[in-house]
Order: structure tokens, then C-alpha cells, then sequence
């Protein structure tokens, strides 16, 4: 017995986490193709330049410092108040992106982010400077959770990891190109010069609106079924007309109204609601054309809930921050929090005060010091390609823990033995960096597998938010005990949090070839 959802139980509203359910089963038949390559480049060249955005200021500090003249508390204030925005802008784009939708704040953050380049330019002393760096941070750490959610919710189960980190590699690969453009423009031109030309990719806003269609899964959840059937048919259409070839029937969903995201049916015979595809055709009742499906029971007969007593998964929404600290989903939204504080304490503890060591500790020249820096941000690239290829394997928690293990290891090496030349240090941060750049860039990809589509981007917001933690204090705790002149004991310092962020991912959850919907019912 098969009902059409828009026609369930005499034109009642159809259940919508029933609906969410078999959408997600619609994506897991999606054969990867050059629509998700497409999709996933053109939200990607977003998240590269707010990635190029966030790591200037480092590279442009030495100049700023000696023009403005600006002591050691200043330079961290510099250095930090983008951090201050980002930490707001993933909390407040996480309810935005909840409520109004992925691809808008997306498309809003990248236009505010080049506006705010433009401003940078014409700034001649830290005030001025200070605001339009906080606003842009606000952009900035606003995007990326974001971007990272939206690519999980278009992505089916199979090789999941590879395929978002992938595209999670353009953030480390933007702070690499903007080490190396800088490292090369603010020499020859000035810092003037490199935020101007940052400003440029505004224009991708506009190609986001046109062309990258919002998330079906959000559309669903929000109730907004039509829109979410039409945006998942759509995508269907494009995805048949690239390959040449009809889509394979729908796998089975995940249980409508599982307590733990582990009941039956979820992957073959049992209890739960079945998808069966409905052809091109239309979708009685609605008007939606291309390829609706219709939304059926599972072998035992289990009817799809459509009275509003019946629906549980709606009922039980606690939503926002109550849901993400209370009940299955506070363990994983503290240690998902300690994860990403501890590894961006590590990593902006390093690099954003490496230029400076290099030049008051070694006497490097600027060009000298930017090009040191630079290599160990061309190091990280090589953990986060290695971490996209095996993580599948592997599984999130041994890469999140094994890299920041690794790294607080080679981070004790340096402080030790190995912190009285400047050969010595650039050596041993690259590697540190290599293992950094590895674990981080994994918590993209699992951070939006822990949560439910209806908080998915508050979660994955509050991991965003812990990581601007990290990255204000780690900066900050770096440059009060370097002001001591104790460069060895940084190092360890640094060590001791990688430390603590490997022992607390034994207790983190694996998500390895779940679907996101047996996830996070």
C-alpha cells in the first residue's frame, strides 16, 4: 500500500519528518556527478576567500604595527577583534540559517565580507580598522558553519567524508593562498593593496542567489513541503540529465520517530516508512512536477503519521540552544565545543604570532619571516588532503584523535629541545601544523552529522563558536607568555591544550556510513 504524502489522510498537512525522511532517502540514489562537483566549487570559492579574508591580518601586522605604532596590547587587539566578530557570527548566523535558510546567509555574508575589505583599505589608524574587522567577522564566522552544514544536507551517506572534505580543503587551501599572496603584495605593495583585492569575490553573492538551490532537507523540515519537493525534484532533473541515465529507486529512509537513530528499517526490512519512486510525473495534489516521491509503509504496515498526536519527531523539537544542552544531544555538543576550541587554540597560537617570533626573536627581515610562515601554512594542506582520503576509513573520532595527539607531541619536541633557531622552529610547527590542519578540518565534517536538520546549523554555529574561543584566547595566551621572553615554554603551553583535545575525543561519537538522518532524528 502505497499514500502520496501532499494527499495523506484526506488533506491534512503530511508528516514532515516522514517527508525530510524520504527526501533523504532520495539524496542517498544520487549518483555523485557534476552537479554536487558544481555546487560544491561554487559555495567552496565562497568559503576559500573567507578563509583568504581571515588569515591577512597576520601578514599585514608588521606593517600596521610599525606605521601606527602600536605596543604589544594593541597589536593583540588588532590581531583578535575579527576573531571577537567571528565568535558573535557563528553563533547568530547558526539561528539565522535555522529559520531563514542556508544559501541566503551565505550569499549575505560573502557581500558583507568584501564590503568590509573595501572599508579596510581606506583606514589610517586602529579605530576605524578595529570596527570594519569585527563586522567582517561577523561575516566570516558566519559563513563557514554554515557553508559546512549545507554541503552535509546535499551529500548521501557513501564516501560522505571524502566528498565534504574535499571541499572543506578550499578554507585551508584560501588561508595558504593568502599566506602566499601576501607573503609576495604587502613587501611590493603595502597591506593597503591585499585587502583591496579581497574585496573581489564579492561578487560570487550573486552567483550563489542564481544558481545554488537551497537545502531540500531544510525546506522540509521547516514545513515548507511543496518547496522542498520541487527543489528535490529539480536537482533530480539535473542530476539524470548529466549522467544520461534514469536515477535507481529510492533506498529505504531512516524510521520516522526513532528515540536513538537506531531503529529498524532504517536499511532494509522492518518497521518504518518506505519511498517508492513516483516516475517523472507529478505529485498528486500539489502541482510539483518532476519526479515526487510517493511515501509508503513498511513491511509490517506501519502507517505514516499524519494527525498531529501521532507526530513525535514534531512534538519533541525543543529547539535552539535547550536542544543542543539537553537531553542525546549535550554530550555531543560538549565535546564537539572542547574539540574545536582546543585544536584552533593550538593552530592560531602558532600561526598568528609566527611572522612576529620570526622577526623580534631571530631577526628575520619581513620577507623572510612571511615566507617561514607561509610554509608551515603549505604544510597544513598536506594533512588536511591525507585526513580527506582516509577519514571514511578510518572513521572521525582515531583522525580527530590520532592528529591532535600528533601534534601535541611535536609541539612538546620544539618547546624541549628544539626552540633556539629559527630552522628549528619552522621544522617543527609545519609538522605540528600538518597534524592541526588534519583534525580541524575533520571537524567540519562531523560536526553537522551530530545534529538534527531543524538545529544542524546552530550546532554546527556553536562549534564555530568554540573555535573563535580558541582562536581569540589562543593568540592572546600566546602573547602573554611570549611578552616574558619564554618561547620554549609557549610551545608547551600549546602541547598541553593539543593534549587535552586528543583525550577528549575518546568520548566523541562515531559517524562514520550513517546516514545523517539515523544520526540525528
Amino acid at each position: 500500500m502505497t499514500i502520496d504524502a501532499p494527499r495523506a489522510a484526506a488533506g491534512r498537512r503530511p508528516d514532515t519528518a516522514a517527508l525530510a525522511a524520504a527526501i533523504g532517502a532520495r539524496f542517498e540514489r544520487l549518483p555523485l556527478c557534476r552537479w554536487h562537483v558544481t555546487v560544491r566549487l561554487v559555495i567552496g570559492a565562497v568559503t576559500f576567500f573567507e578563509a583568504f579574508d581571515q588569515l591577512l591580518i597576520a601578514y599585514a601586522l608588521p606593517q600596521l604595527r610599525a606605521a601606527w605604532h602600536l605596543g604589544t596590547g594593541q597589536t593583540t587587539a588588532l590581531m583578535t577583534v575579527g576573531s571577537v566578530g567571528m565568535l558573535a557570527g557563528a553563533l547568530l548566523s547558526g539561528r539565522l540559517a535555522d529559520r531563514v535558510g542556508r544559501v541566503k546567509v551565505i550569499a549575505v555574508c560573502i557581500g558583507v565580507s568584501s564590503l568590509c575589505n573595501l572599508a579596510l583599505t581606506l583606514c589610517t589608524s586602529p579605530t576605524p580598522f578595529m570596527a570594519a574587522r569585527f563586522v567582517q567577522g561577523l561575516a566570516i564566522g558566519g559563513e563557514v558553519p554554515v557553508a559546512a552544514t549545507f554541503i552535509a544536507e546535499i551529500t548521501r551517506t557513501h564516501q560522505r567524508g571524502r566528498f565534504v572534505l574535499l571541499y572543506e580543503l578550499v578554507f585551508p587551501a584560501g588561508l595558504t593562498a593568502g599566506a602566499l599572496l601576501a607573503a609576495w603584495l604587502v613587501p611590493l605593495l603595502g597591506w593597503r593593496w591585499m585587502f583591496a583585492l579581497a574585496a573581489v569575490p564579492g561578487v560570487l553573492c550573486l552567483v550563489i542567489t542564481r544558481y545554488v538551490p537551497e537545502s531540500p532537507r531544510w525546506l522540509a523540515d521547516r514545513g515548507r513541503h511543496e518547496q522542498a519537493l520541487a527543489a528535490m525534484a529539480s536537482i533530480e532533473r539535473k542530476v539524470e540529465r548529466i549522467t544520461g541515465c534514469p536515477l535507481p529507486g529510492p533506498v529505504r529512509p531512516a524510521p520516522v520517530g526513532s528515540a536513538d537513530g537506531n531503529g529498524s528499517g532504517g536499511g532494509g526490512g522492518g518497521a518504518g516508512t518506505g519511498v517508492e519512486d513516483a516516475g517523472p510525473g507529478t505529485s498528486a495534489g500539489t502541482g510539483v512536477q518532476g519526479g515526487a516521491s510517493a511515501l509508503g509503509t513498511g513491511a509490517t504496515g506501519a502507517h505514516v503519521a499524519t494527525d498531529e498526536s501521532e507526530r513525535a519527531p514534531e512534538n519533541r523539537r525543543a529547539g535552539g540552544l535547550r536542544e543542543l544542552l539537553g537531553g542525546r544531544y549535550r554530550r555531543r555538543t560538549l565535546v564537539v565545543g572542547v574539540l574545536w576550541f582546543t585544536g584552533y587554540f593550538v593552530n592560531y597560537g602558532i600561526t598568528s604570532w609566527l611572522p612576529t617570533i620570526y622577526g623580534t626573536r631571530f631577526g628575520l627581515d619581513l620577507s623572510t619571516a612571511l615566507g617561514y610562515s607561509t610554509v608551515t601554512s603549505c604544510a597544513g594542506l598536506i594533512g588536511c588532503l591525507a585526513v580527506a582520503l582516509t577519514v571514511d576509513r578510518a572513521g572521525r573520532r582515531p583522525v580527530v584523535m590520532a592528529c591532535l595527539g600528533a601534534s601535541a607531541v611535536a609541539l612538546l619536541l620544539l618547546g624541549l629541545f628544539a626552540g633556539g633557531s629559527a630552522t628549528g622552529v619552522l621544522v617543527w610547527t609545519s609538522l605540528a601544523s600538518v597534524f592541526l590542519f588534519g583534525a580541524n578540518i575533520c571537524l567540519y565534517l562531523y560536526t553537522p552529522e551530530l545534529f538534527p536538520t531543524r538545529v544542524r546549523a546552530l550546532g554546527s554555529s556553536v562549534g564555530g563558536a568554540a573555535n573563535r574561543l580558541g582562536v581569540i584566547l589562543g593568540p592572546v595566551v600566546v602573547g602573554a607568555v611570549y611578552a616574558d621572553g619564554a618561547l620554549g615554554t609557549v610551545f608547551v603551553t600549546l602541547a598541553a591544550v593539543a593534549l587535552a583535545g586528543s583525550l577528549t575525543a575518546v568520548a566523541a561519537e562515531e559517524t562514520s556510513g550513517r546516514r545523517l538522518e539515523e544520526l540525528a532524528p
